[in-house]
C-alpha cells in the first residue's frame, strides 16, 4: 500500500503527458456546445474521484453534475434521457457489470460517453465513445491509492481542458511535485486516532471527497467506523455525537471555504473534539500543511498522501495488517 501511494506522483506526471490528445478530443468535442449536464457513474474510491470532479467542474463551469446509480440500469432497466450530455464512468478495473450497463443505457439516451479507467482494454473502456487512461499500472494492494489519486488528477485535467482554465493546467503540473513532497504520519496522530471507535472526516467542496475517501481508508484498512460530513452537514445532527475527544480528520484547503471551516472546526473544538487536519490555514487542533499546487482543490488532493501514511500506521498500531482487509478484494463485480 504505502509503496503504491509513493509511485502517484509518477503516475501522475506521466498520465498528464500521455493522455494530452486525448483531453484535446474531448476539449474539441464539446467546443461548440457544452452539455447541459454531466453524469457520472463510479463505486468506491473512483466515486470519490468523481464526487472531486463534480465540485471542480461544478465552480469552474456552472455545469450541474449528477452521479447516477448504477441500478437504474443494471437491475430496474429503465432507459436514461441523457441527449448531448456528457457521461463518465470511473472505474479502476473497467469490469464491473452495473457500470457497464449504466455507461450503455447512457449512449443510448444519447449522451457522449468517457470512460475514465487503469485498464484500456476493459469492457468499459471498449464500449465508450472515449477513453482516458489513468496509466497507473498494477495496483495489488486491495486499498486503492496511487489510481483514486490519478483517476482524481485525470478527472481534474478533464475539467481543465473542458473549462479551458489555464491555472488549473499550471497547477495539474505541479502535482506530481506536490505528492512527491508530502511528509509522513505524524506520531502524536497516530497515537491519538489509533485507538478510536468513531471518526468523523470532515471537508467541503472538492475536498468534500477527499474527506470520503479517507473515511473508507479508516473503514478497510484500519478497521474503524468513520463517516464523511460536508462542515455544514455536520453542524445538523451529526453534532450531536461530538463530546470530549471524539477524533476529527479535517482536509481544510486554502479557498473560499476556509473562513467557515475555521468557524465550524472552532466549534468542534469547543465541545472537546479532537481535530487533525490537512490544512495550511490557522486551524483549532493539530495540523499538517497540505503541499502547494497553486489550486487549493489540488492541495487538498495531494494532502490524502499523507493521510495514507497515516491510516497504515494507524492500521498497524492497531495490530492489522493493511495488506489483508478482511472480506475485501481487489476488483469488485457488482450486478
Amino acid at each position: 500500500m504505502l509503496a503504491e501511494a509513493a509511485e502517484a506522483g509518477g503516475a501522475v506526471a506521466s498520465l498528464l503527458t500521455r493522455e494530452k490528445a486525448t483531453l484535446g478530443a474531448l476539449a474539441r468535442r464539446f467546443a461548440f456546445t457544452s452539455p447541459p449536464v454531466v453524469t457520472t457513474a463510479a463505486r468506491g474510491s473512483s466515486d470519490h474521484a468523481a464526487s472531486f470532479f463534480k465540485y471542480l467542474m461544478e465552480l469552474g463551469s456552472g455545469i450541474p453534475v449528477a452521479s447516477i446509480g448504477p441500478s437504474v440500469a443494471s437491475v430496474y432497466g429503465r432507459p436514461l434521457q441523457l441527449a448531448g450530455a456528457l457521461h463518465i464512468t470511473v472505474s479502476q478495473s473497467g469490469e464491473s457489470p452495473d457500470l457497464i450497463a449504466l455507461q450503455d443505457a447512457a449512449k443510448a439516451g444519447g449522451a457522449f460517453t468517457l470512460a475514465v479507467v487503469n485498464a484500456s482494454e476493459s469492457p468499459i473502456a471498449l464500449s465508450a465513445d472515449l477513453v482516458l487512461d489513468i496509466g497507473a499500472g498494477p495496483e495489488r494492494s486491495v486499498a486503492a491509492t496511487k489510481s483514486f489519486i490519478a483517476s482524481a488528477a485525470a478527472l481534474a485535467a478533464s475539467v481543465a481542458a473542458l473549462t479551458h482554465d489555464d491555472g488549473l493546467d499550471r497547477a495539474l503540473a505541479a502535482l506530481p511535485a506536490a505528492l512527491d513532497a508530502a511528509p509522513g504520519a505524524p506520531d502524536e496522530a497516530v497515537a491519538r486516532l489509533s485507538g478510536a471507535a468513531h471518526i468523523y472526516c470532515v471537508g467541503r467542496g472538492p475536498a468534500l471527497a477527499i474527506a470520503s475517501e479517507a473515511a473508507l481508508k479508516f473503514k478497510e484498512v484500519a478497521a474503524i467506523h468513520a463517516e464523511p460530513f460536508s462542515l455544514a452537514e455536520v453542524m445538523h445532527g451529526p453534532l450531536a455525537l461530538v463530546g470530549p475527544a471524539f477524533p476529527v480528520v479535517g482536509f481544510v484547503p486554502g479557498d473560499a471555504g476556509l473562513e467557515n471551516a475555521q468557524e465550524a472546526l472552532g466549534r468542534l473544538s469547543a465541545l472537546g473534539a479532537d481535530l487533525f487536519c490537512f490544512s495550511s490555514g490557522t486551524l483549532p487542533g493539530t495540523s499538517v500543511p497540505l503541499p502547494a499546487t497553486g489550486a487549493p482543490a489540488l492541495d487538498a488532493l495531494a494532502g490524502i498522501l499523507p493521510f495514507y501514511r497515516l491510516v497504515h500506521a494507524v492500521a498497524r498500531a492497531r495490530g492489522l495488517d493493511p495488506e489483508a482487509p478482511p472480506h475485501l478484494a481487489k476488483v469488485t463485480r457488482t450486478a
